[in-house]
């Protein structure tokens, strides 16, 4: 079973830059976008086979995910349930009998930190309700996530320490999320790659350099991490600021 997971930055921009192509060469059962920065009729996808789900911000031009799923799910939910957290199109939860899968675009904490408060009080309501879901059963939470966990997740580390996506603060959060009966499937795949990155500023060539940063995520249940075969970035697929990750999982998890 193949999953993916991709901040498109822009959906309309991205079907520009071949987004179609990739899709029907990936062949995913599941595709998890974040950042489709759409309103509801902006755009229609023709994706035979494929139920599609959508959560839009209600500020235009902003935010926003998707799911795209070959299995028709149990359930779905949009957002977290909080007044607080639910306005900005950030969450999709779609329920399997196997597990419960959480597409996710974290709030970036901007410039200066300005936005710490908000991401502090949303990592604390995303992680409760993973731990909630967990309990039903086991849970796979991907997208941007927009933190680097450790020095190896960012091409410098040392010049972007307490900056966005880099402060203390984020990282222990992420710390915590993992201590709580997760698992970064990357990294406990590949524990010691380094250069292994997700996202790459439109600056100073960063692309060309990989002078990236790792912010996209799996993140699986610890009992589900035993049904994982690989989790990947596929660094060669261009479109966006960010490339998609893949997540290979043992069959049968999910029928077709």
């Amino acid at each position: 079973m193949k999953l993916i997971s991709w901040n498109v930055n822009g959906l309309r921009a991205c079907l520009g830059k071949g987004f179609l192509d990739f899709f029907q060469a990936a062949d995913a059962d599941i595709v998890c976008l974040q950042e489709t920065k759409l309103q509801p009729g902006q755009v229609t996808l023709e994706l035979p086979g494929y139920a599609q789900y959508w959560n839009s911000a209600e500020k235009k031009g902003y935010s926003g995910t998707a799911i795209f799923t070959r299995q028709t799910p149990l359930s779905v939910t949009y957002g977290l349930g909080l007044e607080e957290f639910d306005h900005e199109g950030r969450v999709i939860t779609v329920a399997f009998e196997s597990f419960f899968l959480v597409n996710c675009y974290a709030p970036n904490t901007q410039r200066d930190l300005a936005r710490l408060p908000y991401r502090m009080g949303w990592e604390d309501a995303m992680r409760a309700y993973l731990q909630k879901l967990d309990q039903i059963r086991p849970v796979i939470y991907c997208g941007d996530l927009n933190v680097a966990h450790q020095e190896i997740d960012l091409k410098h580390p040392k010049a972007n320490r307490g900056n966005a996506g880099f402060s203390d603060e984020e990282r222990e959060k992420m710390t915590a999320l993992l201590s709580s009966g997760f698992v970064d499937t990357f990294r406990a795949l590949y524990p010691q790659t380094t250069d292994a990155y997700s996202w790459w500023s439109y600056l100073h060539r960063a692309r060309e350099t990989n002078a990236g940063w790792r912010l996209d995520y799996f993140i699986a249940s610890q009992r589900l991490f035993s049904q994982v075969a690989d989790s990947k970035l596929l660094t060669q697929v261009y479109g966006s600021d960010h490339c998609p990750i893949e997540l290979d999982l043992v069959e049968p998890c999910l029928p077709r």
